[in-house]
């Protein structure tokens, strides 16, 4: 059974009345960010009930040490953990004496919490009764600012309703917090000074072992309906938190509300013996600005974020619920102003998986940051994975690889590979393949031919090296093998000739081939400083070619299938309808051992491949493999329902493809995986648009053009989003009669509909 309890709205994720139980899933679900940092949506005030407290600073880490049961040579000695921060959101709140805790009140009515995706702001109110029988209501709005992104701001109001009351206020900073994975219980942070300047306040610390110095920091003011007031303060403090409470009367019926400023600055950006000089100029210009103006910023940041990536579904609110949300969730994730910076499979939402990047960026993400912002934000993420090239290297001489071949991590904050399963970790290479197809997928998409020779091919040699090293001669077979891996399906471990792996090696070896003769013909000074630096020789790649051309490829004759890896058709050939329900998820309710041996797909392994690399198949080899593979697949990957949805719609079965969307779109909202509280799943969000862009929209890049086969589930009325290709603007709306074509910046732009030239022209 799904939860469902947010209410269906095609702007906002909306919660009403109290439950104790859903506190912690709405705290993912309605978590904020603008790119720098990200805070779940705890409560502002006290909540002694369960709840999972969460800060997050872009780019901040710990390097926490590798607990295992059994050391391997090459095991990575740390998996990087994002750190949960120092808190500044908090305000103790005070009534009569007595503390605002909804866990603890007699009564709570008229509860709500909003997320309103298009301005990018949370809103909650409820009443409460308190134990000393006073009746309060509040009202809070806190958001986090695109336009300052080191800046968050909060209104918070209490109006007593029954009596005249006396209200205290203790606005703090805290910097004792912990994480909620941690290997060893270890220190992250260390408090170096809790000071205070008049109504500001700073918390300094640094992390351990990685030194990132932070300045956390708060200022408040005060008005009762709407009146600004000064309050004397009382200042509390300890080793690691400081507070200012300010108290006032308050009659029955007024307003008494503090509009608190915090947020932090960093090592990252400020020099370190300055950041609180930096932290007190923020301050002073959030202040000059005030709430409301700084709100009204808020709200004209993400009315230009929605202008361009909005997606439109007519006559279907919660589709159109979920793709709102993925797409709000991925804008405030990344926004691509740093090249430092990448998108973590839960964003700011939670811990789990360090906060770190996975391949999924490079599958995944760029599309969707590359068609709806510009190709300086995909190419940001491209330089990312430039920048770690040298650490890609070091990656791959620790298991013995050599002459400058690379093997990317599978999970980093910094380039080094920090992953703590060693099936994972060794064998999961096929990631290697998906920062080369990026970069395919980057020049195909966006025309620019200059990534390639300025950075690309440093990239796609390293790689190229690494594949010929890591293929094996089979004198049984004749053939080139790749034995020990692990595909996208990680309910296979240690199998040989996963398809997928095999045939993405094979196509960046050719790939490193055509891009290495293009590079040296077309821009020769780059040539000349890349072979300089890579020493690449004729006679290596005529061991490319070679590799590539023999590479060996599992395939049934019976099936007219290729096989995931060898040995598939030995195992127990049962399909997911032929499992029990009560025995899902099955990674939840089986040993590992009986994963390993059952058939059963986590996600699309050999269907990946061919959604990679569709034009290379025709569309009867899709279906047959569709048709072989899906039932055997359970789904219980983030990222395999967007794969399925785009290839079932380009099958044109419809109702399947809506059914693939529906799941992608509200895989969090209505917590398939029974997860959410953990965080989001903030990388399979890119999914969900791809599968109405490329799924429903049917839109590819066809020599330089885009093309679209654009069908309708029969659910929508109709749907409409917008693409920037190539710095034109192109608007496109499907009904079930028709699609059309709007340009809306550029003169004219060739396209293919169905296979048919159309030329659209500036409306």
């Amino acid at each position: 059974m799904h939860t469902n309890y947010i209410i269906p709205n095609p702007w906002s994720i909306i919660e009403e009345g109290w439950n104790p139980v859903h506190v912690k899933a709405s705290e993912s679900l309605m978590a904020l960010g603008n790119g720098a940092m990200g805070q779940r949506a705890n409560f502002e005030e006290t909540y002694s009930g369960k709840t999972f407290q969460g800060s997050y600073i872009g780019g901040v880490y710990y390097p926490d040490k590798t607990r295992v049961g059994w050391w391997k040579n090459g095991y990575p000695e740390y998996f990087a953990k994002v750190l949960n921060a120092p808190s500044w959101i908090g305000i103790n709140v005070c009534v009569n004496g007595e503390n605002l805790d909804l866990a603890t009140c007699k009564e709570v009515k008229n509860f709500k919490r909003e997320l309103n995706m298009r301005e990018g702001i949370l809103y909650r109110s409820f009443t409460a009764r308190l134990q000393n029988d006073i009746e309060i209501e509040v009202h809070s709005t806190r958001f986090l600012s695109l336009a300052m992104d080191e800046v968050g701001a909060i209104h918070y109001t209490v109006k007593p309703i029954n009596k005249d009351v006396s209200i205290q206020y203790e606005p703090y900073l805290n910097s004792s917090i912990t994480n909620e994975d941690s290997n060893w219980d270890d220190t992250f942070w260390n408090t170096l000074e809790v000071s205070d300047e008049e109504e500001m306040a700073f918390i300094s610390t640094h992390t351990m072992k990685t030194e990132f110095y932070v300045c956390a920091f708060m200022a408040a003011s005060f008005e009762i309906d709407g009146r600004e007031i000064s309050l004397s303060r009382k200042r509390i403090e300890n080793k690691t938190y400081i507070g200012h409470i300010y108290e006032t009367d308050v009659r029955a019926g007024e307003h008494f509300t503090i509009s608190k400023i915090g947020g932090y600055v960093t090592s990252l950006n400020h020099k370190t013996d300055e950041l609180k000089k930096a932290a007190v100029n923020v301050l002073s210009k959030a202040k000059q600005l005030g709430f409301d103006r700084m709100k009204q910023l808020q709200k004209n940041a993400w009315a230009g974020i929605w202008e361009m990536s909005d997606i439109t579904i007519e006559g279907d609110v919660k589709a159109q619920q979920g793709i709102r949300f993925n797409i709000f969730h991925l804008n405030q994730t990344y926004t691509g102003s740093d090249s430092r910076l990448n998108i973590g499979p839960k964003g700011f939402t939670g811990e789990k998986y360090g906060g770190s990047t996975y391949w999924d960026t490079e599958a995944y993400c760029i599309p969707f940051y590359m068609a709806t912002k510009d190709q300086l934000v995909a190419r940001q993420l491209l330089k990312y994975r430039y920048d770690q090239l040298d650490k890609a290297i070091e990656n791959a001489e620790k298991l013995g690889f050599k002459n400058g071949a690379a093997l990317y991590p599978m999970v980093t904050m910094n380039g080094e590979e920090c992953h703590n399963e060693w099936e994972i970790t060794f064998e999961e290479i096929h990631r290697n393949g998906s920062m080369v197809y990026a970069i395919f997928n980057y020049e195909r998409f966006t025309g620019d031919k200059t990534y390639i020779p300025e950075m690309g091919l440093e990239v796609i040699i390293a790689v190229a090296r690494f594949w010929e090293q890591r293929a094996t001669y089979s004198t049984a077979k004749d053939k080139y093998v790749i034995l020990g891996v692990t595909g996208p399906n990680e309910y296979e471990n240690n199998v040989n000739n996963n398809w997928f792996t095999n045939y993405l090696a094979k196509w960046c070896l050719e790939y490193a081939i055509e891009k290495v003769a293009y590079t040296k013909e077309s821009f020769k000074e780059d040539w000349s400083r890349i072979i300089n630096k890579t020493n690449l020789s004729d006679k290596e790649m005529v061991s490319w070619k070679n590799t590539a051309s023999n590479m060996y490829f599992p395939f049934s004759e019976k099936h007219d299938v290729f096989l995931q890896q060898d040995g598939f058709l030995d195992k127990e050939l049962l399909t997911v309808a032929q499992l029990p329900k009560s025995e899902r998820p099955i990674n939840q309710k089986w040993s590992w051992d009986r994963i390993l041996r059952s058939p059963y797909i986590k996600q699309a392994d050999t269907l990946q491949g061919f959604y990679f690399f569709e034009d290379h198949f025709s569309l009867k080899e899709l279906e047959k493999h569709f048709d072989f593979y899906e039932p055997f697949t359970v789904h219980e990957s983030s990222l395999s329902p967007c794969v399925h949805a785009i290839q079932a719609a380009r099958l044109n079965r419809m109702n399947q493809a809506y059914a693939f969307y529906l799941r992608t779109s509200r895989l969090d909202l209505d917590d398939y995986n029974k997860e959410v509280e953990e965080g989001l799943h903030i990388t399979s969000m890119a999914g969900t648009w791809q599968s109405v862009v490329e799924g429903f929209g049917g839109m590819r890049v066809q020599d330089e053009v885009l093309s679209f086969t654009p069908k309708i589930p029969q659910a929508w009325k109709s749907y409409s989003f917008k693409i920037n290709f190539r710095g034109q603007i192109l608007k496109v709306n499907v009904t079930k009669e028709a699609a059309d074509f709007t340009l809306t910046n550029g003169e004219k732009l060739t396209i293919l509909l169905n296979g048919e030239k159309r030329l659209i022209s500036a409306s």
